[in-house]
């Protein structure tokens, strides 16, 4: 399958573009973007055995080609059928303000079989909660812009749902850890960027960690 989106833009420079999948690489200044959505997006296509091309020149505009193996249509008769998903029932409220990430930890996370509730902010994410939303797991960045904070933002959401249990994501995990380089206790982190694989045990350890 290939899938490719073309803008008339400015275009960008051979160093940018050079680097322009590279984790973290941002041209946004310092608080407006982490680098991090083509960085997954390139992640995601090369673990599905796939590829994500860029071409731009200065001044032309840029084009991007997302390509996919096509599914195989020889029918699989000595393997046994797979058992449903374990995680068919159980609700996932992913908080992350960056479009692109959030985007693709939501599609993941439903081919996991989870039920995916998204949000751009912590405030959305609250009121979400408050409208009565089912939810198992809070999967949320830890550094956002508004008022709240992951942190925070799980003090609230435990305020509203004790016991709710907790995966917090970072580029920087760090942010997160005390002077020893430690986690608060209870708490689970998932760096970014992240692959479907490791997605898929981190928030199994999060709905099942009994230390939680």
């Amino acid at each position: 399958m290939v899938t490719t989106v073309t803008d008339g833009g400015a275009g960008m420079a051979p160093d940018v573009l050079a680097r322009v999948t590279d984790p973290f690489f941002t041209t946004k200044p310092q608080g407006m973007g982490t680098g991090l959505g083509l960085s997954m997006v390139k992640g995601f296509a090369t673990q599905s055995g796939g590829a994500l091309v860029i071409s731009s020149e200065p001044g032309e505009g840029t084009t991007v080609t997302l390509l996919l193996p096509r599914g195989s249509d020889v029918p699989v008769t000595a393997a046994a059928p797979e058992p449903p998903p374990q995680a068919a029932v159980e609700a996932v409220l992913v908080v992350d303000d960056n479009e692109a990430v959030r985007r693709l930890a939501s599609q993941l996370l439903e081919s996991l079989g989870y039920r995916v509730i998204a949000a751009t902010t912590a405030v959305d994410a609250l009121r979400f909660l408050d409208e009565g939303a089912h939810v198992d797991l809070l999967f949320t960045d830890v550094v956002m812009p508004g008022p709240l904070d992951g942190p925070t933002l799980t003090h609230e959401a435990r305020r509203r749902r004790p016991g709710l249990r907790v995966l917090y994501t970072s580029g920087h995990p760090s942010q997160l850890m005390n002077a020893a380089g430690e986690l608060p206790p209870g708490a689970h982190m998932l760096a970014k960027p992240f692959t479907r694989d490791v997605l898929a045990r981190a928030v199994r350890l999060a709905l099942t960690d009994p230390a939680d």
